[in-house]
């Protein structure tokens, strides 16, 4: 134990002096190796880790390659505190005079304990490590894992924090992730049906659709954040009251929602100007001795 440094009620000032002069400056000492060591984290890990991920993803969005850095960034400067922390303790207690020995064998046995009884805990570090080095999904991406979308804001070794568009935050253990789908990773995908009546002329409609995604992509603000301009892929469906046409194009990364938005909004525009009819539900009530009418079901 620490030396007593009150004897008889009167303060012992030379073993004060020497207990500082020795365990104190020893004490010190490790605070601040652990303090450089923790600076050196900061300033080393990024600088490592920049130019092996800038070469690994050569080619890629730049939006990506930062996500990526940033999250393996993360994941490194903390587990490489824990064990300085770690260290830093089992470095301090000798110079306190307490023995780490019995501690350090209480862990062991604790530590085979709880490998019994926390399996999950292994599962959901092995499964987070396999997440950061095949590079599934990033800080920044939105995913849907475990049934659950939103952008990813932290990824861990232990778990992955996501926030859907409620603002809800939900921490998945990443043991329980047996699929991740990364909707945001190196493009998007505009990806939308549009229903026209069917007494339309499918050519016409389809010119129209064409001529209004090349403009879209040809914009002074949302070309940048399109790859591929909006394109009729095919009649997609028959539905109950018009026909179902379906529409691809390709964009930046997480900006598909914003493009296609603004695409639904420039068709409305264009088939008002052309007289293309989208379709609503109707319903037709027919009553005995008089004449079918229909009336608007939106009504």
């Amino acid at each position: 134990m620490v030396p007593f440094l009150v004897t008889m009620g009167s303060i012992d000032w030379e073993r004060i002096t020497d207990w500082l002069l020795t365990h104190g400056l020893r004490i010190l000492l490790i605070l601040v190796l652990a303090f450089v060591a923790d600076i050196v984290l900061r300033v080393v890990v990024p600088r490592i880790i920049r130019p092996a991920v800038c070469r690994q993803m050569e080619g890629k969005p730049e939006e990506e390659i930062e996500q990526r850095i940033h999250t393996l960034v993360a994941v490194l400067r903390g587990s490489g505190r824990f064990v300085i922390v770690v260290w830093a303790l089992f470095t301090i207690l000798p110079e306190l005079g307490i023995n780490v020995t019995p501690i350090l064998a209480s862990v062991g046995i604790a530590g085979i304990a709880l490998g019994f009884g926390a399996q999950s805990l292994v599962k959901d570090f092995l499964s987070g490590l396999f997440i950061l080095i095949e590079n599934q999904y990033s800080k920044g991406d939105v995913v849907t894992v475990a049934g659950i979308s939103g952008l990813v804001e932290e990824v861990g070794l232990r778990r992955t924090v996501l926030r859907d568009l409620d603002g809800i935050v939900h921490h998945v253990p990443n043991g329980e992730i047996a699929v991740a789908s990364n909707l945001t990773q190196e493009w998007s995908r505009v990806n939308m049906n549009v229903s026209v009546a069917y007494g339309e002329d499918l050519d016409k409609v389809f010119e129209v659709i064409n001529r209004v995604g090349n403009e879209l992509a040809a914009d002074a603000e949302f070309g940048p954040l399109i790859i591929k301009a909006p394109q009729v892929l095919r009649v997609d469906a028959f539905e109950d009251s018009g026909i179902a046409i379906k529409i691809l194009g390709d964009t930046e990364p997480i900006r598909q929602w914003d493009v296609m938005g603004e695409l639904r909004r420039r068709l409305k525009k264009a088939f008002d100007e052309e007289g293309i009819e989208i379709p609503f539900p109707h319903v037709t009530l027919v009553t005995r001795g008089a004449k079918a009418t229909d009336v608007g079901a939106g009504a």
